[in-house]
């Protein structure tokens, strides 16, 4: 077993594009008749009725519970649409709205407000830009109809504070809800792929709840422990290392470079050895061919790293090669190079090395000018 969660049957009408809405068309034909003789103020209070039991009650399709996904940026979309296309009952929601039309064509139904998706489903996923985009999101969910989140399981999937989520964590529950941290490991590649690794915590039972949901969208998932914020503190301590890994793959490109050696062999010896891994694969062409095409956006690194240097103080711990890594994607967003891949790092230090050129141009031309020991001094004596 897969652990991915089946949709419902079949019919002639389905399949990616051609899905009538679940809860729109259920039993429509079937009871026609009987909708159209009953009363105004029977339908109006059956309508009332079947409202508030929605959103006490999450909608399933078949035995199994819809599923909410909130945010379709660089990550979720692709995130989202392995959902749909394994035939998870999915409802999607994004801000700009036109991002959710692939996802309506692969069968999901999309939201018109992040309410929505709370009264439709009783797992909703998170994975939104930052701190300030999740409360704006469930701020309007739980300003507006905070009963919604009562009974459901908010997964959040995204990387921010460990302290926010612990905080996060309060709000929800306070609400009624359950809540569970899973960010996941990976970038756009391995998203669209599906082979992220997830990192959970919350509640054992609801642990497993969600657990077979991500079979779509990751190839391992890892239980880190009981509540917020083990999952987040595991994952800054992996993108520690992806980091720290991925900026030394490349100095060692420019050292390599600026030597006059093969970039392409190189970058084989590398591929060759020991440290060889499915990061410097996937980078080592892009550093090559200089593509910077974002998978993991150098802004989105910076935010990584200052989220890891932030529960580095907090626990009195020393980093200093994030620190160095700091400095350096700091000078590459500065440079403008924001959205561009973290590889892009290399044009910070490019420039490093060719401020450093023309300061020993400056010293050596200063040396020049000065007489040499021994030498006339061109003064008679």
């Amino acid at each position: 077993m897969n652990g991915q969660v089946t949709g419902p049957d079949p019919s002639g009408q389905s399949g990616p594009g051609g899905q009538p809405d679940r809860h729109e068309e259920s039993g429509r034909h079937e009871h026609a008749d009987r909708h159209e003789q009953a009363h105004p103020h029977e339908q109006a209070d059956g309508q009332e009725q079947a409202r508030r039991q929605e959103q006490a009650h999450p909608v399933a399709s078949g035995s199994a519970v819809e599923v909410g996904f909130l945010g379709l940026g660089v990550m979720g979309f692709p995130m989202a649409l392995n959902l749909a296309r394994a035939g998870t009952p999915l409802t999607v929601w994004n801000r700009t709205a036109a991002r959710a039309e692939p996802l309506r064509a692969a069968g999901a139904h999309v939201a018109a407000t992040p309410a929505e998706v709370f009264r439709r489903c009783g797992v909703v996923l998170l994975m939104l830009a930052d701190e300030q985009a999740v409360d704006e999101v469930l701020g309007e969910v739980l300003g507006g109809s905070p009963a919604s989140v009562r009974g459901r399981v908010v997964v959040h999937m995204g990387t921010t504070a460990p302290g926010w989520s612990r905080d996060l964590e309060a709000r929800v529950r306070a609400a009624g809800g359950t809540y569970v941290e899973c960010p996941v490991s990976g970038s756009r590649v391995p998203a669209e792929a599906g082979a992220l690794v997830a990192m959970l915590a919350g509640p054992p039972d609801a642990v497993e709840q969600v657990r077979p949901l991500l079979a779509p969208m990751c190839r391992e998932s890892f239980v880190c422990g009981t509540a917020a914020p083990s999952g987040l503190l595991m994952k800054l301590a992996v993108n520690l290392f992806l980091i720290t890994m991925v900026t030394g793959l490349t100095e060692a490109f420019h050292f390599a470079d600026r030597h006059g050696l093969d970039r392409e062999r190189f970058l084989a010896v590398v591929d060759a050895g020991p440290m060889a891994s499915g990061v410097s694969r996937m980078k080592a062409p892009k550093l090559r061919d200089r593509d910077f095409s974002v998978q993991a956006a150098a802004l989105d690194v910076l935010k990584n790293n200052r989220l890891i240097a932030e529960a580095a103080r907090d626990a009195a711990l020393a980093s200093p090669l994030l620190d160095v890594c700091h400095a350096l994607f700091a000078e590459t967003v500065g440079l403008g190079l924001a959205d561009a891949d973290m590889v892009a790092v290399l044009h910070a230090l490019e420039a490093r090395t060719d401020a450093l050129t023309d300061d020993a141009l400056t010293d050596a031309a200063a040396d020049r000018a000065l007489p040499r020991a021994g030498a006339p001094s061109g003064r008679s004596v």
